[in-house]
Formats: C-alpha cells, structure tokens, sequence
C-alpha cells in the first residue's frame, strides 16, 4: 500500500511539485498573517538614572545622592528590580527594570 502511494509520485512528479508549491504558498502566507503579538519583546524595559557628583568618593555619592534616589524611585508600579553602582569619581548610576509591556517613558515621569 505505501509503496503504491510512492509510485504514485513518482511517476507523475508535477504532482507532487503542485503539492510542494502549494504548501510552500501556504506557510508563506500564514506567515504573513501572523499577529504581531506572536512575537513579544522579551526584553523588560529599562530606566537608566545617572548622576555625577565633583569630588566626591563612592561612600558620599551612596549618602548624598544615590539613597535619596532609590528611596523615591523604589515602589514605582510594574517596577521589577533596581540595581545601583556607585564610584570613586563622583558618579552613580541607577538600572530601574520594569515588567514586560510597560511604557518606559511613562515610568520616566512617574519616577
């Protein structure tokens, strides 16, 4: 039976170009219609805070300006971590992530 089904094809191999063409037409245009939720941005959206403050080490950076700054950005909605470096030339840095489908311009003024 399955070897009736191969000669089948074989011996009329139009057919069974018809047929992969076809099913090449197909996918190529269930591909197309595809929704563009099909493929979401994976990546969760990030604020980035930078700060610099002249002459001053990484402990008083942290006293002076990064506290402050993480007491009011922590508990922003859809907020899922923040993450903070300090440095020795007077510069800080703050990472603010956000869950995925968030507006990270609207966090920005929010924060």
């Amino acid at each position: 039976m399955a070897e009736s089904k191969g000669n089948f094809f074989v011996h009329r191999p139009i057919v069974a170009m018809v047929i992969a063409i076809v099913i090449v037409i197909v996918g190529v245009v269930s591909m197309i219609g595809l929704a563009i939720e099909q493929y979401p941005n994976l990546t969760p959206p990030i604020v980035q805070v930078r700060a610099a403050y002249t002459g001053a080490n990484a402990l008083n950076v942290e006293e002076s300006v990064a506290t402050p700054l993480e007491q009011q950005i922590n508990g922003v909605q859809n907020m899922i971590y923040m993450k903070s470096t300090n440095a020795n030339d007077g510069t800080m840095g703050i990472d603010v992530s956000f869950d995925v489908g968030t507006d990270p311009d609207m966090n920005t003024v929010l924060t």
